[in-house]
């Protein structure tokens, strides 16, 4: 649950209880300081060692985060992943450095974590609206229909062949079945984005349905998770709320672009009147933000509203000053959401030497197998072909889809806490989010190494 959408649901996302007064206040600010120093310094060490072995920068900074988080460290922990401030090294350090009293510290840890949960939505935010920027919405709009197919087959195939394997070849019951399947259809766009920017693979074609596909596996995956939270809460599904879910994000996806194309010229003409120091990077902000905002009020991720806004503002001739401003405010807050991500992985569900995980191993094994599979093959569910067009990587696309990063671990998190899930089955979810998070990246830059000429012609449009 993203913390807009927090915001949406609840008039007091914080509450009182956890909220800094002004005796904790300071020492609040001093716990969010060194997160950060502990976030930054992960990202750049793990980047750069990634860098150097010729590995994507994002996984040095996802393995940076798994390293300082509750899987070793334990320098950056969160109270929904079970952490307490008695486990925190961090509240340790700052009530030694700091002299903060020990009864506060429960307090400091909530409040903190909180703050820096806020600034890695606000990193992927960013980070998506810095895609739209880089993304041709015309190109886009071409390649749909091949990213409505690649989104589809995304979706169906690893939900059929997840739920229906848990329950023939494990006897899983349906409904953690159902859960399980669904959490296989996610696909993390942030991540992937990332690594086809680091890639200069956004502007191609395979990059911009790999994108579009990916949005509209947000937009399903939205879907599937009211469906199947539904299922959890009360083994039935409200047709009436699926249905205004999808409305809602067919409207929001349509009339952003239909509308912002027609008033961005407005927007950008009151933007060029005003004196002030750094209008253009506030206003265009501004609209990024106002748009997550209405896409999270409508129980959309706030993610699409964001890049819908790039996708909008890369119309304009403001386009590349507004990326260049852009970028070094991305730089700072960006490496946030993927060292928190990596700080959440629990790795100890991989340690065979407990009797309970063993199930889950073996669960897991078929997981990740379904999950990396499922995905790959949508690359080659595209068919037909053009003459005289340079073929299309059918097998980088496939790749781009298989990881699940942050959306996978909503989806975990949603079932952990319904209880719908066996400690088993719970575990293998959170390894195959895993295995498909930290294997995504090379295997991407694997995929685009290959020949691009997978058929004999690249395939045109349906």
């Amino acid at each position: 649950m993203n913390f807009f959408a927090a915001i949406a649901r609840s008039p007091w996302p914080i509450s009182v209880a956890t909220a800094p007064t002004a005796e904790t206040g300071p020492l609040v600010l001093a716990a969010v300081l060194l997160s950060l120093i502990v976030v930054y310094l992960a990202s750049k060490i793990g980047g750069e060692l990634c860098l150097r072995l010729d590995l994507p920068p994002v996984l040095g900074e996802l393995l940076g985060g798994v390293v300082v988080g509750v899987s070793a460290l334990d320098l950056l922990t969160f109270p929904e992943g079970g952490a307490t401030a008695a486990d925190s090294l961090l509240m340790r350090t700052l009530a030694v450095t700091a002299g903060a009293p020990s009864e506060l510290l429960p307090q400091i840890f909530a409040a903190s974590s909180e703050t820096v949960s806020i600034l890695a939505e606000l990193g992927v935010i960013l980070l998506l609206f810095e895609i739209g920027l880089e993304s041709d919405l015309n190109e886009l709009l071409r390649v749909g229909p091949q990213a409505a197919i690649v989104a589809i087959v995304g979706v169906v195939t690893p939900f059929v062949l997840g739920t229906g394997g848990l329950m023939l070849i494990f006897g899983t019951p349906a409904i953690p079945a159902i859960f399980a399947g669904a959490a296989l259809t996610a696909t993390s766009i942030g991540i992937t984005a990332k690594v086809l920017a680091e890639l200069q693979k956004l502007t191609a074609r395979e990059g911009q349905i790999i994108i579009g596909a990916a949005v509209l596996d947000d937009i399903l995956g939205i879907v599937i998770l009211a469906v199947v939270a539904s299922l959890a809460k009360d083994g039935a599904v409200d047709p009436v709320r699926v249905a205004v879910l999808i409305g809602s994000a067919g409207a929001f996806l349509i009339g952003t672009v239909v509308l912002g194309r027609l008033l961005v010229p407005y927007f950008i003409a009151l933007t060029n009147e005003m004196k002030t120091r750094g209008q253009l990077l506030v206003m265009s902000l501004t609209l990024a933000f106002g748009l997550a905002y209405v896409a999270s009020a409508i129980q959309l991720e706030g993610i699409l509203g964001a890049f819908a806004a790039g996708l909008v503002l890369a119309e304009t001739e403001k386009r590349h000053a507004i990326a260049k401003q852009v970028v070094p405010v991305a730089d700072v807050l960006v490496p946030v959401f993927f060292v928190s991500v990596g700080a959440k992985t629990d790795l100890s569900v991989l340690n065979p030497f407990v009797p309970e995980h063993r199930l889950g191993l073996i669960i897991a094994l078929f997981l990740v197998t379904v999950a990396i599979a499922g995905k790959v093959v949508t690359g080659f569910a595209l068919w037909g072909q053009k003459e005289g067009m340079p073929a299309l990587n059918r097998l980088a696309i496939g790749v781009g889809m298989v990881p699940r990063g942050e959306v996978g671990l909503v989806f975990a998190g949603v079932g952990s806490a319904s209880g719908v899930l066996s400690e088993s089955l719970d575990a293998a979810i959170i390894v195959m989010v895993i295995a498909t998070t930290f294997l995504a990246p090379p295997l991407l830059r694997v995929a685009f190494r290959q020949p691009s000429e997978i058929s004999s012609a690249e395939m045109g449009d349906p």
